[in-house]
């Protein structure tokens, strides 16, 4: 023991020996995590930090419920849209925001000490942590400020942040509450604190409009903490700091949101959370998740591939953010003014559904459509609902709605195979007609597919009216740049499938006429394919091929992506482009020597979102970190070749989504929960080319990643998925003791549970 040393010099000195121990270490690349085999439960298996490294605003993940409006944790990087929030490779915390969404933030917090006055905090209060001290795990997430020496632990219901710190003796203690100044993607401002009484404050903070989002966005928050106030201290630029006075007793802290008012802030507390149990909303939080979790279950030898699927799944369920109050009051936003708007009612006075903020749709196609319909009706269903509010509220049903309004982010109308696959499947609680009506006036001249990329004032940047006269979208469009993503081959090809998923909603309602309509409309993919080169082509306002035109040029006419790469977007017809390409055969050479140079940079360009900045790896041929080309491997199924499928399947499940590291997990663009559903899929081996749309929709197979699989069905019912035989290829499918006549299995059957059985043959050698 040491002894006569001053108690306030050996808490400094242990300090600085954190600080050292921590920052000695920090440029070092974090080590894979550690894989355990006695985690039982699929939520305790979920790895939060994987990827974390590559982090953007509402990527990360810890203390937060399924969709909550709350998703609390730290921030190491507070500006942008990406590369923010909690990046694993930052070794400072600037705050607990409880606000990680899409174009959104809001209520940054941290825990302080000091010792005679907090004024000098107001604009220097951050503190460096290590990972060494830090535990993150679903529901939950607990980290020490090495500056302060506070142990910080957070967890939450849907609505409220629960708060625990546990300060060290002998210091005055506060909690920073960050008012104005860049949060994430939003500049903050109109911060304001008013304390209520003893052990409460209310308060209000204004997220400015972004290129992508239009209008202001107020959060309102309502506080609790289980010990009285001593003061507020004001005056700092962005900053104002709480203060509790001296004592060794841990502080508890209840954050409630609203994007209405302060009284619902305060209502979605008293509602949630009326106690200060912090282990029991931990327990409840895991809880809730797990039983999300736990309907698909699966059986392997490998824990490591086991965790990686579980976080996988549990990211297919992240990112889109709960917005209305438990009430069912909402913010709308797409009229000329702010407006609170009320969801129904059920009988017993409670919402019917919960409305929604959420990226694009943008992939969901191939993502979202097949793993919620497969597995999570329900959710599926408050989705179409919500959707068909904002058509409701502002006359167009949106493809990434921000703050109560629409963002326009990415192109066309994504949300259309969504919500037609929704239809296909079953799923008709929600008003049919005004969801058809709603689309329809999507795909006609001055809906939304007439908008690219945050285009908000004109109808110019999708080029809607060139493609209904012409056929196609030209490139560069004559009216200039409106908007981004404004890449005429791309546009033309994605109108074109989702012109196909509507025929197919106009067939089912008996809507004859708009069903020829979109069929024919279906077939203008045909209009950029190019003969003499064998690719989808950009052309100008006059018909004339692009010059010079490099198929492998990133962003030239293609969105987020390259010609080689998107040549390959008709999933509605696959057919109709191997015909173009001179048949099968050529179409599958074509194909498979794309995937041959793809693997080798593991089907992407980068561990992050490159975007094109590296020229090298951005003229890869299949890009499996973004969603243009993301259907690749299955098309092989529909050329007569299943064994390529099930071959390239094996390779992307293991070398694009098998790791388990903050520096690696999806390598681009996980667009909440796009890529997560797509490595759950893959490794399922169930896959949906055209999303589902088709009446009673068709699941393909590949390979399977595991020996057993039980998937709760839309009904409650169980699929059981047994794998037997050794190989990647696939012998022979039984369905309920009978052989299937094709790789495939309708929805019907699906939603019927059974049992598959699907028998494995030998590793051959790819022909």
């Amino acid at each position: 023991m040491i002894k006569n040393v001053p108690t306030l010099f050996l808490f400094a000195s242990l300090l600085l020996l954190g600080i050292y121990s921590c920052s000695s270490s920090k440029n070092q690349r974090p080590s894979p995590q550690p894989v355990e085999s006695n985690l039982n439960r699929p939520v305790d298996q979920v790895y939060p930090l994987l990827d974390a490294a590559n982090s953007r605003w509402f990527f990360f993940a810890s203390a937060c419920r399924p969709f909550g409006m709350v998703n609390l944790s730290p921030d190491t990087q507070l500006a942008g849209a990406w590369g923010s929030g909690y990046k694993y490779n930052t070794d400072t915390i600037k705050g607990f925001s409880h606000i990680h969404a899409w174009q959104m933030s809001g209520v940054s917090v941290l825990p302080v000490t000091f010792d005679k006055s907090p004024e000098d905090l107001l604009d220097d209060y951050f503190s460096v942590f290590c990972h060494d001290k830090e535990i993150a795990e679903v529901g939950y997430h607990r980290v020490e400020l090495d500056r302060y020496g506070i142990q910080a632990e957070l967890t939450s219901t849907t609505r409220v942040g629960l708060h625990k710190y546990s300060y060290p003796p002998n210091r005055n203690r506060g909690v920073v509450f960050k008012l104005s100044g860049t949060l994430g993607p939003s500049k903050i401002t109109g911060g304001e604190l008013i304390q209520i009484d003893d052990y409460t404050i209310e308060g209000k903070m204004i997220n400015l409009p972004t290129r992508r989002r239009p209008k202001d966005l107020t959060v309102y928050f309502y506080i609790k903490f289980d010990q009285a106030i001593s003061e507020i201290v004001k005056g700092g630029v962005e900053t104002e700091i709480v203060t509790f006075g001296r004592s060794s007793k841990e502080l508890n802290m209840k954050v409630a949101l609203s994007y209405t008012s302060t009284q619902a802030a305060a209502l979605n507390l008293e509602s949630e959370l009326a106690h200060w149990d912090f282990e029991r909303v931990v327990d409840d939080s895991k809880d809730e998740w797990n039983q999300l979790l736990s309907r698909i279950q699966i059986s392997d030898e490998d824990p490591l591939q086991s965790r990686r699927f579980y976080t996988d799944l549990w990211h297919a369920l992240q990112g889109r953010r709960i917005i209305s109050d438990v009430n069912g009051a909402y913010p709308d936003n797409t009229g000329d003014g702010f407006r609170i708007g009320q969801l129904p009612l059920d009988h017993s006075g409670q919402p019917k559904f919960n409305h929604y903020n959420s990226d694009s749709f943008w992939g969901a196609q191939w993502t979202l459509n097949t793993l919620w319909g497969l597995a999570y009706p329900d959710i599926y269903s408050e989705f179409v609902n919500s959707l068909l509010v904002y058509y409701q509220d502002g006359g167009m049903i949106p493809r990434g709605p921000s703050g109560g309004n629409y963002t326009y982010v990415m192109t066309g109308s994504s949300a259309t195979p969504f919500l037609v696959s929704a239809y296909q499947k079953g799923l008709r609680n929600y008003d049919v007609k005004a969801m058809y009506d709603g689309l329809k006036k999507n795909h006609l001249s001055k809906g939304i597919m007439s908008k690219a990329g945050y285009e908000h004032s004109t109808y110019y940047g999708g080029g809607l009216d060139y493609y209904i006269k012409n056929g196609f979208v030209p490139h560069p469009i004559p009216e200039g740049k409106y908007g981004y993503h404004q890449d005429g081959a791309s546009l033309t090809m994605e109108y074109a499938y989702q012109d196909w998923t509507l025929a197919q909603l106009a067939k089912a309602m008996g809507k004859d006429d708009d069903y020829k309509t979109f069929m024919t409309r279906s077939q203008n993919y045909k209009n950029v394919y190019d003969k003499t080169t064998g690719w989808m082509r950009p052309k100008n306002v006059d018909g004339e091929w692009m010059e010079p035109f490099d198929p492998y040029q990133y962003e030239h006419g293609f969105n987020e992506s390259n010609g080689a790469q998107s040549t390959w977007f008709v999933g509605h017809d696959i057919p109709g482009l191997a015909d173009l390409m001179g048949g099968n055969e050529v179409a599958v050479e074509k194909l498979n020597a794309q995937f041959e140079a793809a693997s080798l940079l593991d089907f992407t360009p980068g561990n992050s979102h490159e975007r094109g900045e590296d020229p090298t790896r951005a003229r890869i041929p299949i890009n499996y970190g973004n969603q243009p080309s993301i259907q690749t491997a299955f098309i092989f199924n529909q050329l007569g070749r299943p064994d390529l499928t099930q071959y390239w399947t094996t390779r992307i499940a293991k070398q694009t989504f098998g790791g388990l590291s903050p520096e690696t997990g999806y390598s681009g663009d996980e667009d909440q929960g796009l890529m997560g559903s797509l490595a759950v899929l893959i490794k399922l081996g169930l896959f949906q080319m055209n999303g589902g749309t088709e009446a009673n929709p068709i699941y393909e197979f590949s390979s399977p990643l595991f020996n057993q699989v039980t998937i709760r069905t839309q009904d409650g019912k169980r699929l059981h998925i047994n794998k037997s035989g050794e190989g990647i290829y696939i012998d022979e499918v039984m369905y309920n003791g009978e052989a299937m006549p094709g790789l495939s299995i309708r929805h019907e059957q699906v939603r019927a549970g059974g049992k598959l059985e699907i028998r494995m043959r030998g590793t051959a050698k790819l022909e």
